[in-house]
């Protein structure tokens, strides 16, 4: 797919009674409003949004240019909401969609076949790498010193998974 969707929010709740929605933004809440119409994974249009408002963090107060109600965005609850990754500001150097570094083959310093990023998780301690690899699942956590090369243009990057720990029997008492 030439231009793919990308997740940017997912409806948490109505809000109010005239038909708003609150929203927990996967990025820049601020904007997650102004990038066009929110599509479904198939790229059906749902909604578009037309005024938008802070919430607190990560949540953001949207009213729609369609009608809808209460009751109508309540049955949306859980709903994620795409639009078209050109629709997107371009990142920041040294920083990535996340849907950018799906697929990517990862090599090791040495140059060895690490595996490929099969996801992207982040569960509130900092991005992890999920790599399918012929032995299994690797992740790595998504840091400078863990993955020093991202090449996206070259669809690889390269990782220096760190030390494991092995905790064996040491200071253990019976």
């Amino acid at each position: 797919m030439t231009n793919p969707l990308i997740v940017i929010a997912a409806i948490v709740g109505a809000h109010g009674v005239r038909g708003e929605a609150k929203l927990r933004a996967f990025g820049d809440a601020a904007n997650v409003a102004s990038y066009g119409p929110f599509l479904d994974k198939n790229g059906k249009h749902i909604l578009t949004p037309k005024t938008a408002r802070s919430s607190g963090g990560e949540a953001v107060i949207v009213s729609f240019k369609e009608p809808v109600t209460r009751e109508q965005i309540m049955a949306m609850k859980g709903t994620l909401l795409h639009v078209p990754r050109s629709a997107l500001p371009e990142p920041d150097e040294d920083e990535f969609y996340y849907s950018d570094l799906i697929g990517l083959l990862a090599e090791h310093l040495d140059g060895a076949p690490a595996g490929r990023v099969k996801a992207v998780h982040d569960f509130g301690a900092g991005e992890i790498l999920e790599l399918t690899t012929p032995e299994g699942a690797l992740f790595i956590p998504f840091t400078r010193e863990a993955v020093p090369v991202v090449e996206l243009a070259k669809s690889r990057l390269v990782i220096n998974p760190p030390e494991t720990i092995d905790a064996g029997d040491e200071g253990v008492e019976n």
